[in-house]
């Protein structure tokens, strides 16, 4: 433990880097189970400086992720009352379904979002609707959308459990530390659409407004329009342009609680002034609902003593959505325990 506050001795005294661009992390040891510290270094180094990095060698095959993209760009070209028929408000608590333009804000005191959003996802084990789990709201108009997205939602599941363990070993821990709190991990299957916008003047309306994400760990496919901003050190915003073959991945706010502040959950936001379409395919991936995080004990010091309060993942989650979405109560879920 010891050995983990000395390499990031820099980083707990708040000298992080100010980074120009977002690393490239090769997972290809995660696949083989051999030689796995140099990445495990690569992942420490981008999420104790700037939160984010891109994936290659994921293990998720071309094919599937052009099979998503083609069914996204389907689903948003149907007409618009056949998307509002699946709206994310009649499906309660799972929260799956169609989002309108606007009908969700990540930053509403400052930012109108322009996007649309489909969100799909698992039932409960039990098949009962819950926070995150329930059905998903299919459309009739396009019958190999369900098993196109389900097959792409199973395999990033897979990623996002590597990926993890990718983390864990990045921290001193052992490469299955997150796997007990994973037996009904909560995963938001996001599909997003951006118009373009000819100009930008300020940020009272752009793709996504500025914000960090809610739970552990985000994997996003972006098409080759680009548009996604990182914030850096020294506060500038950094383009992280798609890159062939890679996922763009990064850590939210549960993670950098868990870490005690070692791992940055970043801002960043998406503006679209290409004049074309943008679509990107992001998985919000956490642990189980009622998992409990407080920091690390490899993640504190005398120096750098805990920051955080033990917190329930889901609650905090459920109550960042309520804070997006005007239908939501935010009080509804948060005591939620699984029987």
């Amino acid at each position: 433990m010891k050995g983990m506050i000395d390499q990031l001795g820099d980083t707990l005294r708040g000298k992080r880097l100010p980074l120009d661009h977002i690393p490239v992390v090769d997972l290809a040891p995660l696949l083989s189970g051999e030689n796995t510290d140099r990445m495990a270094q690569d992942i420490r180094s981008a999420l104790s400086n700037i939160g984010f990095f891109y994936v290659r060698n994921h293990g998720v095959t071309d094919g599937l992720i052009e099979r998503a993209f083609a069914a996204s760009k389907s689903f948003f070209d149907l007409p618009l009352p056949e998307k509002m028929a699946l709206h994310i408000s009649k499906s309660g608590e799972a929260l799956h379904g169609y989002t309108e333009t606007f009908g969700e804000n990540t930053d509403p005191a400052r930012t109108k979002d322009l996007k649309e959003i489909f969100d799909l996802g698992r039932p409960a084990r039990d098949g009962l609707t819950r926070p995150f789990f329930g059905p998903t709201p299919w459309p009739d108009a396009l019958p190999e959308f369900e098993t196109v997205m389900m097959q792409y939602h199973t395999e990033l599941l897979a990623l996002a459990r590597r990926i993890l363990s990718g983390i864990a070993l990045s921290l001193t821990l052992p490469r299955d530390y997150f796997e007990p709190m994973m037996q009904e991990p909560v995963g938001i299957q996001r599909l997003l659409h951006y118009p373009p916008q000819n100009a930008v003047k300020d940020d009272s309306m752009i793709g996504i407004g500025a914000h960090t994400d809610y739970g552990c760990l985000t994997i996003l496919a972006q098409d080759d329009v680009g548009g996604l901003q990182i914030m850096n050190r020294d506060g500038e915003w950094i383009d992280a342009p798609p890159i062939p073959d890679t996922f763009v991945i990064n850590i939210g706010d549960m993670m950098q609680r868990l870490t005690n502040d070692v791992y940055l959950a970043n801002l960043h936001r998406v503006i679209n002034v290409s004049g074309r379409e943008r679509y990107s395919i992001p998985l919000f991936f956490d642990v189980d609902y009622q998992t409990v995080f407080a920091p690390l004990e490899v993640c504190t010091s005398p120096q750098n003593p805990a920051k955080y309060d033990p917190i329930m993942c889901g609650a905090h989650k459920w109550a960042r959505y309520s804070a997006s979405y005007p239908h939501l109560n935010p009080k509804q879920a948060i005591s939620f325990t699984p029987s």
